[in-house]
């Protein structure tokens, strides 16, 4: 058998743009014969995904699982929404997000065991490309914990059992009964899923944000004409209004917009919960849609335009 080498590996790579395990695997099956791999590749689908690669994933799933204290939202991509009301889709997405809940980052995830036992979940979800035929991107995951209390979930838009659109995770500190701590969560996460805050709290706010939105309303108030000593005034009032808009505590609660979020979870909790922390997915937020990768391939298939 010929010695499979680090170079050769390297050059069936460049030739198919496949992961190197994979390319390894495919010269230990055919014994380093460099174009018998390539078809090997090509037989299982693989080289075919990598040339996938490159078309925009920005529908797909966002998953959310919670076991004790600990929740964690993965965002698994696809190219179209019909791929996420697949079965095989669905069940990689749910059975890579429990995975999520023992490694501390979404790299950690793609390295982790594949839900099948099978590789990695890297490798799991090249061959997923290969088998549904579209590119398909881990892109990311986020984790929230508590000390004591619980960590709540809500997917909006819901697909299937812990799947769809828009998932969020609250973390609810306190002591009192872990039923009323986590139904205080859900009406929170389902208030964050509505209103999109940016933080939890002015403290957590990002400074570069807040002097950013200062200086426009110092531009505004300054265009009144105003004396600055009322000019002053005006932007602090106008800031508080801004926190109010994009701090979740700060927020009117959407469900009783007469009392604050802060002052429902106060009220709620009976003096003894907390809010301590959230995270939000959207779906393919920040991803650059290219809205004619689909039509133009359908297009060169039917012979249009």
């Amino acid at each position: 058998m010929a010695e499979i080498t680090a170079g050769l590996v390297k050059e069936l790579r460049e030739k198919t743009g496949v992961g190197m395990m994979d390319c390894k695997k495919a010269l230990a099956e055919t014994a380093g014969d460099l174009e018998a791999a390539v078809d090997w590749l090509r037989a299982k689908g693989l080289s075919k995904a990598a040339k996938k690669a490159d078309r925009a994933a920005a529908e797909g799933l966002v998953g959310v699982a919670v076991e004790g204290t600990t929740g964690v939202l993965v965002e698994l991509n696809a190219e179209t929404d019909f791929v996420s009301r697949n079965d095989q889709f669905q069940a990689a997405a749910a059975g890579i997000t429990k995975l999520g809940l023992g490694v501390d980052s979404v790299e950690a995830l793609a390295a982790a065991p594949a839900p099948n036992g099978e590789g990695t979940v890297g490798d799991f979800v090249t061959n997923l490309i290969a088998t549904i035929g579209e590119n398909m991107t881990l892109r990311r995951m986020a984790k929230v914990s508590v000390s004591s209390g619980v960590v709540a979930s809500y997917i909006h838009t819901q697909i299937a059992d812990g799947l769809g659109r828009i998932g969020v995770l609250v973390g609810v500190e306190g002591t009192g009964d872990a039923s009323d701590l986590t139904e205080i969560g859900r009406k929170v996460a389902m208030h964050i899923a509505a209103t999109s805050p940016l933080a939890l709290d002015t403290t957590d706010l990002d400074p570069v944000v807040v002097e950013r939105e200062r200086a426009v309303l110092t531009e505004q108030a300054r265009e009144s004409g105003k004396p600055d000593s009322v000019i002053e005034k005006m932007i602090e009032g106008r800031i508080r209004k801004f926190y109010e808009e994009v701090v979740l505590l700060k927020q009117p609660f959407v469900m009783n917009p007469d009392q604050t979020v802060e002052a429902f979870v106060a009220e709620a909790g009976k003096g003894a919960a907390k809010v301590s922390s959230f995270v939000m997915f959207k779906l393919g937020d920040g991803v650059e849609k290219k809205e004619d990768d689909f039509a133009a391939e359908v297009a060169s298939m039917t012979g249009g335009a």
